[in-house]
Formats: C-alpha cells, structure tokens, sequence
C-alpha cells in the first residue's frame, strides 16, 4: 500500500513539475486561466502510461487506482481553483457597488463597462468570467459523469483516458461557453432598455419573480424529467462509446446541451436573482448537484421546484401588497 502511495505521489508530483516547466504563467492571470492550468495537469497526468505500469507488483491495480486519485484529485484542485477566482471576482466587482434603479432594486455591474473599457473588452471579461463560475458550479455534478465515461471507454491497453476526458470536459464547457456568449449581448441589452425607461425599471423585481416562478413550474414538467434521465444515464448504455477524440467531443458536446437544457430554469433564477451574487450561485450549485446525483432525482427535482414555487408566489404576493 506505502508504494501505491507513493508511486502515485510520484506521478502527480512529476505531472505539476511539467506543468510548471512548460506553461506560460501569464496566462494564468486571464480570465479562465485556472480552467487551462488544470486542464493542462490532467494532460500532463495521462500522457505518460508507462510511469503507471513501472511497479514490480500489482501494476495493473496500481494504474486503476492511481488514475482514480489522480482524477478526484485534480477534479477537488480544479474546483477549488474555479471557486477562489469567482469569489474573487465576485468580491471584486461587489466593492465597485451597483446602480441603483427605480422600483428599489440595484443592477449588476457584469452588464455595463468599465471607465476606459471597450464593449468586446467588457465582452471578453464577462465570459471568461462566466466560464469559470460554470466550472465551479456545474463541477460537482459533471465529476461523477465523467468518472462513468472513462469506466466505459476503458479498454485492456487503453492509454489516453485522460486526454479523453479532457475532451470530454472541454466539449461540455464549450457549450456552456456558447450560452455565456449569448446572455452578455441580451443582458447588456435589457441592461441599457432598464436604464432609459425609468416605468419598466419598476417593473423588474416583478418580472424576476414571475420568471422563478415559471422555472419553479418547469421542474414539474415531464420535459424536464426527460433531460434530467439524459443527464443522470450512464454512457454507453445504448451502445458502446469509441474510445476516440472525435466521439469523447460529441458526448461532451451532447452532456453540455442535456444539462444546460435541464438546468434552463435554475439557470434563469441565477440570472435573474443576479449574476454576481455569490447566496444565489451556491443555492443553484446545490440544487443542481443534488437533482443529479441524488438516487430520486426525479423526485428531488419537483421537491426543488415546490420550493421555488413557494418562495415565487410569497415574492409576488409581497410584491402586491398582499404580504
């Protein structure tokens, strides 16, 4: 047991020393730059097999449970790495204040310029900021999927599962990616209508509470169960997965619209409630894990949804002199 320790040590450790050796550190400091180190040290940990079977004894056990520790060890850095850079930032953008707007409600700056800013600079930052907090919170949910896809693609001899999933990973990020890209544009632009009509401004805490309650609705659709049963079932179950590139981006690709379709409506809440609220990011992050990994996700999703439902109806009621 003391030298799978340490044989696994040895790997991860030489892993950190290539990445450090070969990586522009400047790129760290751009938006998403803890996403490319880390996806670079899950590289670097599968790039070379052989180190996994040099053991005397027990090598073949050796390779599978170092590859496990590595994978859960880089998933918890890379999640820790997301979550510190969004509450940073998070932090950061809280101290510059909000914009306070008529009906007693403030707007994020996440959809405005900063003093000397371009738009496709503002644009840039957004996103990646967007990127790293859908690492931090869609990470916890994605690690166990992932962990199902290299069981399924592992094969006697089979020697690029982490580059596999990688890919994986990078797929389902590229969608979520791709909706960050859209919302900047449609935020900026109610952001911009909010502040030149002072009469709809007013009617925004309304419309954010009409809109959690129709995502609270949309928990008990049968639409929603069928995206949450794509999100939850194992890869491969219909037909065995090709241990290629091409395929492990299809299936990351397929698993980034199946859960960003399953998670339209807390998504929406997220949004609505505010982009940089750090209370808002945490209770979607447990509401999504817990739909999905939960052994009665179904049944875990609409006790989510009777909850939003609730807390909508209080809002509009309070909202309407009736509270």
């Amino acid at each position: 047991m003391k030298q799978f320790t340490d044989l696994g040590a040895v790997r991860i450790g030489a892993a950190i020393q290539n990445v450090c050796a070969n990586v522009d550190f400047e790129v760290l400091s751009l938006p998403g730059g803890s996403l490319i180190a880390v996806l670079l040290l899950l590289y670097a940990t599968a790039k070379d097999p052989e180190r996994a079977r040099s053991g005397t004894i027990g090598a073949g056990m050796l390779s599978d449970r170092g590859s496990k520790r590595a994978f859960f060890g880089i998933s918890a850095l890379l999640f820790a790495a997301s979550m510190a850079v969004t509450i940073r930032w998070c932090s950061s953008m809280s101290a510059m204040g909000e914009m306070s707007m008529p009906g007693g409600w403030t707007m994020s700056t996440a959809w405005m310029r900063m003093p000397g800013q371009t738009w496709p600079g503002a644009a840039v930052s957004f996103l990646g900021m967007w990127v790293v907090m859908m690492v931090a919170m869609m990470l916890p949910s994605l690690v166990p999927m992932l962990w199902r896809y290299r069981q399924a693609v592992a094969r006697p001899g089979e020697t690029r599962l982490g580059r596999l999933t990688t890919i994986v990973g990078a797929g389902y990020f590229f969608v979520w990616t791709v909706l960050g890209t859209a919302a900047f544009p449609l935020g900026v632009a109610l952001a911009a209508i909010e502040m030149q009509h002072p009469a709809l401004a007013r009617c925004v805490p309304f419309a954010v509470d009409v809109v959690v309650l129709i995502a609270g609705a949309l928990q008990f659709t049968a639409w929603k169960a069928q995206q949450l049963a794509c999100c939850r079932e194992p890869p491969g179950r219909a037909l065995p997965l090709a241990a290629d590139v091409a395929t492990a981006w299809r299936h990351g690709l397929r698993l980034g619209l199946h859960c960003s379709c399953c998670c339209a409506g807390l998504t929406a809440i997220f949004l609505g409630l505010g982009v940089m609220d750090l209370r808002a990011m945490a209770v979607v992050t447990a509401a999504v894990t817990a739909e999905r990994l939960a052994p009665v996700g179904e049944r875990v999703a609409r006790a989510i949804g009777a909850v939003i439902v609730g807390a909508a109806m209080f809002l509009i009621a309070r909202a309407a002199g009736l509270g």
